[in-house]
């Protein structure tokens, strides 16, 4: 097990737009119910999920990340031909090469970038900030594209009930910004990594590497959903309490909690454990789903798009998931 010993840092990183997409196509827990034994009583009451948003069968993480990039540039009326770095954050590239990453920057005629996808799982997203902020304390970068995207559908297994009932697909984008008087959003984070625990949440297609236990061969999600929420209500709750105790930061200081969306069980339950309360929650379970590294994301921008999150307000992104890994950043809120 590694921690990192995380507390306040450094900051010039801001965020100066954000986007989202996700597919057309809509599975309900209705549709659910023709495919798998089920019911929407049962998985509303053990996920909170309504339904989900699959990607077309010609459509891939790509896509959907140039659709989210698309959605910021429209609204905020910004380019990105002059970004010089792109992490993408994602479980479900297109290929293991190219990059997801290095395919934004060709359809986006990007001349001159670094390019490089990140796979942290579910906590994705906050990692691909920590990063961002980090290439752009070095001085090295100015502007930098952040996307989590995910096509969870490709890779779920629909005979499977524990797991169909969970996933979706869509992607969300951070433009980010060195500011112009060194001063950024991002106030604190930290990470915790348990690879003893990969075995409870893998994507099959590399089940030889995990060891002695179940062999899966179908490239297909494979989840010990109750070891997994066990994991997260305690050592992901414990990893909250620790990343507001070393930013010096209580609950009630913070304005949104925006836990990854895995499961609306598992985010009461960090809630009632962490102090915050589930009206300062932001979630995108309800109507997208697990979607693991765009869950975030989708959050935010869904709240930013109701009025909801205002400038200035603190918040506490924290990713945790496959790995096990979890991922935490505070940042003060400049749109």
């Amino acid at each position: 097990m590694n921690t990192t010993q995380n507390a306040a840092i450094h900051s010039n990183a801001v965020i100066t737009a954000i986007g989202s997409y996700v597919p057309e196509r809509i599975l309900t827990n209705a549709d659910l119910e023709k495919l798998v034994e089920t019911s929407d009583e049962w998985i509303m009451q053990r996920t909170g999920i309504k339904e989900r948003h699959i990607a077309a069968d010609n459509q891939f993480t790509s896509d959907l990340c140039f659709a989210a990039i698309r959605n910021m540039m429209e609204r905020y009326d910004v380019s990105v031909t002059d970004v010089d770095y792109i992490i993408v954050a994602t479980s479900t590239p297109d290929a293991v090469f190219p990059s997801v990453a290095s395919q934004v920057q060709s359809h986006f005629g990007i001349t001159s970038a670094g390019a490089a996808d990140i796979q942290a799982a579910c906590a994705g997203f906050a990692a691909a900030i920590q990063l961002a902020n980090g290439l752009l304390l070095s001085r090295a970068h100015r502007k930098i594209l952040v996307i989590g995207a995910e096509t969870l559908s490709k890779i779920t297994d629909y005979t499977d009930r524990t797991t169909c009932i969970l996933f979706g697909d869509g992607a969300g984008a951070f433009l980010i910004e060195a500011s112009e008087d060194g001063h950024g959003d991002v106030a604190a984070v930290y990470n915790k990594t348990d690879g003893t625990r990969g075995h409870l949440l893998y994507r099959s297609s590399l089940a030889s590497a995990i060891g002695e236990h179940d062999i899966h061969t179908n490239g297909y999600i494979v989840q010990n959903g109750r070891e997994v929420y066990r994991w997260a209500v305690s050592h992901v709750a414990e990893g909250v309490q620790q990343l507001l105790e070393r930013s010096g930061h209580s609950a009630a200081d913070i304005d949104w909690f925006i836990p990854h969306s895995a499961n609306m069980r598992i985010i009461e339950s960090l809630c009632e454990r962490t102090g915050f309360l589930l009206s300062q929650t932001l979630s995108s379970i309800n109507l997208y789903g697990n979607t693991s590294a765009a869950s975030i994301p989708l959050a935010i921008d869904e709240a930013v798009k109701a009025g909801t999150v205002k400038p200035g307000q603190l918040m506490l992104l924290y990713g945790f998931g496959g790995g096990l890994t979890q991922a935490g950043v505070i940042l003060r809120w400049s749109l």
